[in-house]
């Protein structure tokens, strides 16, 4: 069965209309084109890449974070090394131990003991411990290495060297040094007077803190001829050792007929003898038998 298609024609109205639409060319109209994306645009499925701002900000990261694990690996094996899952222990006090109770402490605790040091202390004894390395109270693992120092005692101090200094100068010195004069003794040298000329014990010598030392002081050179005194009174012999140079040292009473009572029979040193300016000079009175 055939079937025939009719074309009906179309209204005035309607023809009229789309006439208005159709181009002068004839033909239906061109579909309209979708608009066009500008060329800088960036489809949304593509990830944004990376511009050279962000590389530079990642390699200063590493840059902060490389040194950080270096040294935190420098540390847990160099500097501070333990074995994994090691038991720990408690360091004990070891200041104030001798040597000996030391050493058993750290073996029984199952330490390791790696120095040993001596150092001068003011107060403690020889042999006590006064510093330890962990401190005490510190958790520590088993075998770690542990140190202390022992006392050897106070100080020792050098006997300065005060020969060529005036007598006070060196007094000074010998008890800035931490030592004290203990006597002072006058020798006939060709040095000044009151000018030190050594030291008994001699300079350098170690001395513990507080310990005495004699002063050896220059009275002058022996250029005075000691008068003779003998059968002057006290007095009278005062004054002429006064003319000389010298001073009247002791005197005491002796019996004796050699002189009469209470006039000088002895003295020292003898007549004629050179003494330095200043030197004094003992003499003996005669005593009724």
């Amino acid at each position: 069965m055939k079937v025939r298609r009719t074309f009906s024609t179309p209204r005035p109205g309607l023809a009229r209309f789309f006439g208005w639409l159709r181009p002068k060319g004839g033909g239906m109209p061109p579909p309209p084109e979708p608009p066009k994306r500008p060329p800088s645009a960036v489809p949304p499925s593509q990830p944004p890449e990376k511009g050279p701002g962000r590389r530079k900000w990642s390699l200063l990261g590493w840059a902060f974070l490389a040194p950080l694990v270096v040294g935190y690996l420098f540390a847990a094996i160099v500097l501070f090394p333990a074995p994994l899952f090691s038991s720990t222990e408690t360091m004990p006090r070891l200041i104030g131990s001798t040597e000996d109770e030391a050493r058993e402490i750290v073996e029984q605790e199952r330490l390791f003991l790696a120095r040993v040091d001596e150092v001068p202390h003011p107060s403690m004894p020889r042999g006590v411990v006064v510093w330890q390395d962990p401190p005490a109270g510190v958790v520590v693992p088993q075998g770690t290495p542990v140190r202390f120092s022992v006392s050897s005692g106070p100080q020792r101090i050098p006997v300065p060297d005060v020969a060529g200094y005036d007598m006070a100068i060196a007094i000074m010195l010998i008890e800035s040094a931490g030592l004290t004069v203990r006597s002072i003794d006058s020798v006939q040298t060709a040095a000044p007077k009151n000018v030190t000329v050594n030291t008994r014990p001699p300079a350098g010598t170690p001395r513990s803190p507080g310990l005495g030392v004699t002063l050896v002081v220059s009275v002058g050179a022996p250029t005075i001829s000691v008068p003779d005194l003998i059968g002057l009174t006290v007095e009278e012999a005062e004054a002429i050792l006064v003319e000389a140079g010298l001073v009247l040292g002791t005197f005491w009473r002796e019996t004796s007929s050699a002189q009469e009572p209470g006039r000088i029979f002895n003295q020292s040193p003898e007549p004629e003898t050179l003494m330095a300016p200043g030197s004094p000079v003992n003499v003996v009175l005669a005593r009724r038998p």
